[in-house]
């Protein structure tokens, strides 16, 4: 009796994560076109990403139900989708980073994700597709982070707490690329990000 009620245990989560990956499969790819359409003839793509990130991402996040509406899964493949959607229409991807990165963030806190889910899942996409694209990292890394900062400033959030969970989410997506990645990452953060040294610190200890 036990031996069948764990093969059906066992069916059931492999039936349900086949549904999560066809469910972030689908948000990929949506939020890729959606963001080439809302990008469509537009000239300052730099101050249109926001709202159209924002707006493809509640559309569709509210459309995925709970199975996934506030994972981190979530707010990676919005990202993965936009960046790839910018590529795709030849914009510079680094300069679009921050606010593909603020899109999805608010998007997602909007649709009833969470915050701390939403800035990990971000942040680690960001520098995960800036490897797969061969764009530079450290700046990368610099403009998710700024972007999760942003985001959360906006919506009248903890910015101390967004910019150690986005300079935290960061470093451990770093660490999974290389250890020079990590050392430039490391480095542009300090450089660039008020506070991100003293909580690079406390990750030592």
């Amino acid at each position: 009796m036990l031996k069948l009620k764990d093969e059906k245990v066992a069916i059931l989560s492999i039936k349900l994560n086949n549904m999560v990956f066809s469910i972030i499969s689908r948000l990929v790819n949506g939020v890729k076109e959606g963001v080439k359409a809302g990008l469509k003839g537009v000239g300052d793509t730099g101050s249109a990403i926001v709202d159209v990130v924002k707006n493809t991402t509640i559309t569709l996040v509210k459309g995925t139900g709970e199975v996934v509406s506030k994972g981190i899964e979530v707010a990676g493949s919005i990202v993965k989708g936009a960046i790839f959607g910018v590529a795709d229409i030849g914009t510079s991807v680094i300069g679009a980073i921050k606010g593909i990165v603020m899109g999805t963030i608010n998007g997602v806190i909007e649709a009833g994700g969470k915050q701390d889910q939403a800035v990990q899942g971000a942040v680690s996409q960001a520098i995960y597709s800036a490897k797969e694209l061969g764009l530079d990292i450290g700046k990368t890394a610099v403009e998710a982070v700024s972007g999760s900062v942003e985001a959360v400033k906006k919506i009248g959030g903890d910015a101390a707490q967004a910019t150690r969970q986005a300079v935290i989410a960061a470093i451990e997506a770093a660490k999974d690329v290389s250890d020079e990645t990590l050392t430039a990452v490391k480095n542009a953060l300090i450089t660039s990000i008020e506070g991100a040294k003293d909580i690079i610190e406390t990750l030592k200890k």
